[in-house]
């Protein structure tokens, strides 16, 4: 079986697949060992193409899928480009929710589904951009109003509580074992480490690697209690792709990560989990300025989670609360949303039971949070001293705290460059220079573009305003010598 379609007496000869074909330089033979070769890696085993079904294919037969996908990701291969279906002058089914927006069904098959196919296009070309040019980032209700369904229960179960959808089950038993479960999710806490010791450009293929890899579990037989497990594993894993893809610059991939993370929590009915997925998105928007979305996603997770999620995530939640507020430049409900996030980390317990991926709120991290808010309402407030000297004391502690921890560099490098611009603020250009100098070697360290980009940003201002400050123009010249912007790591 080719996989073939209709073969009506309009057929017309496929000119776009032949051009992208004759420029490949590969026979007609070739190409089918390629098609087969690749369907059996996907499990497409009923594929057996020859020579004369490609030649049909040439003369205008459309090709049932998977056959259409199969020669866009051969053909992107190929030409290092993204060459879609359309481009082959083939009909796909529909065009893949996976790289058409935010908009995605909630039930748990397509949840599995979309994250496998997506995680494998990311693999199958991972260069710097490749899903980022085929991606668009959604914003403002485009974004917000398929979030909100979030909190739509798929179904009702036992006492009207939300259950996940369950995938098409078989009578086999699960042949996960709980010790390979437990290795699983022990390997995503690993991941979390490496990222926050060495930024998101180091591990970034191989957490997306054991992403596609989970997908693939998920879509064996389990009981309901493994698979809530896998998909809460998934979560995690695709939270974390988005966050590395966010801190090497890739937005677009970035945000739909996120998406893939939070309906990936719901199947595994984990609301706090969510939350923090959602909190992650909200970065995001502060990161590329706009508040209000941010605002918008962090009022949506404290609401989703609101009975709960611990002191700690409430706690985190409340800070990104500030930086959205801060962004928008209302000083009242920054005041009281850091005032909330201190007083509700004040109940955390030692000891208490919580789940990895917010162990990295600690003492360092709500300051620095809070910190952030108060430096930027004071650009927003058009660098007013006065927010600029609520920052400080809470900045400094942020970077002694940071300071004192080896497993989070790439905090600490940030830390140093918002000191940094706290002593601009302050119109102190020597201190300013002392701080940035001391984050350099750390920026050289992890692989972080936002590191990079917010260093490369401070030491320019502080150029542009102090260019006859012998420390700032020391700074400058260490900068260019020891982090030239064409060093920028590959992903």
């Amino acid at each position: 079986m080719g996989g073939n379609g209709g073969t009506g007496a309009d057929k017309r000869p496929n000119e776009q697949l032949r051009s992208w074909f004759v420029r490949s330089g590969w026979s007609k033979g070739e190409l089918a060992r390629q098609v087969n070769r690749r369907a059996r890696q996907m499990g497409a085993h009923h594929v057996s193409t020859d020579t004369s079904r490609v030649r049909r294919w040439l003369d205008g037969e459309q090709p049932r899928e998977p056959i259409p996908r199969i020669l866009s990701e051969l053909f992107s291969e190929r030409f290092g480009c993204v060459v879609g279906v359309e481009e082959l002058g083939l009909r796909s089914a529909h065009q893949s929710p996976s790289v058409s927006g935010v908009d995605l069904p909630w039930a748990g098959p397509q949840t599995v589904s979309l994250i496998s196919e997506f995680s494998r296009s990311d693999l199958m070309l991972a260069r710097r951009g490749f899903l980022g040019t085929s991606l668009g980032l959604s914003a403002g209700p485009a974004l917000i109003e398929p979030m909100q369904r979030w909190l739509v229960p798929v179904s009702a179960g036992p006492g009207g509580e939300a259950q996940p959808v369950s995938l098409d089950r078989s009578r086999r038993a699960s042949q996960l074992s709980g010790p390979e479960l437990d290795l699983l999710e022990e390997t995503t806490v690993m991941f979390r480490q490496w990222d926050a010791q060495c930024g998101g450009g180091l591990r970034r293929k191989a957490v997306v690697g054991q992403l596609h890899e989970v997908t693939d579990l998920l879509q064996e037989p389990h009981p309901e209690e493994v698979s809530r497990r896998l998909f809460r594993v998934a979560a995690e894993l695709a939270e974390l792709a988005g966050w590395m893809s966010y801190d090497v610059g890739l937005q677009p991939t970035a945000q739909k990560y996120f998406v893939l993370a939070l309906h990936a929590s719901k199947e595994a009915g984990d609301r706090p989990l969510g939350s923090y997925v959602l909190s992650s998105m909200s970065r995001q928007m502060i990161h590329l300025d706009r508040p209000d979305d941010a605002l918008e996603l962090i009022h949506l997770a404290q609401y989703g989670s609101r009975e709960t999620a611990t002191p700690r995530t409430q706690a985190m939640l409340y800070a990104m609360e500030a930086r959205a507020y801060a962004g928008m430049g209302q000083p009242g409900k920054v005041k009281r949303a850091v005032r909330m996030a201190e007083d509700t980390f004040a109940d955390v317990q030692t000891g208490e039971p919580e789940p990895d991926w917010i162990r990295f709120f600690s003492e360092a991290e709500l300051n620095a949070e809070n910190a952030h808010s108060y430096r930027d309402l004071a650009y927003v407030a058009g660098r007013s001293p006065t927010y600029a000297s609520l920052a400080r004391p809470v900045m400094e502690r942020a970077v002694q705290l940071f300071g004192e921890d080896d497993e989070h560099q790439r905090s600490y490098a940030l830390n140093l460059i918002g000191m940094a611009t706290v002593h601009l603020l302050e119109q102190e250009p020597e201190q300013c220079a002392v701080l940035a100098r001391q984050a350099i070697p750390l920026a050289r360290k992890v692989r972080s573009e936002r590191v990079n980009t917010r260093l490369r940003k401070t030491v320019d201002i502080a150029s542009r305003h102090y260019d006859n400050v012998a420390e700032v123009i020391q700074l400058s010249d260490e900068l260019a010598r020891e982090l030239p912007e064409t060093a920028a790591e590959a992903i």
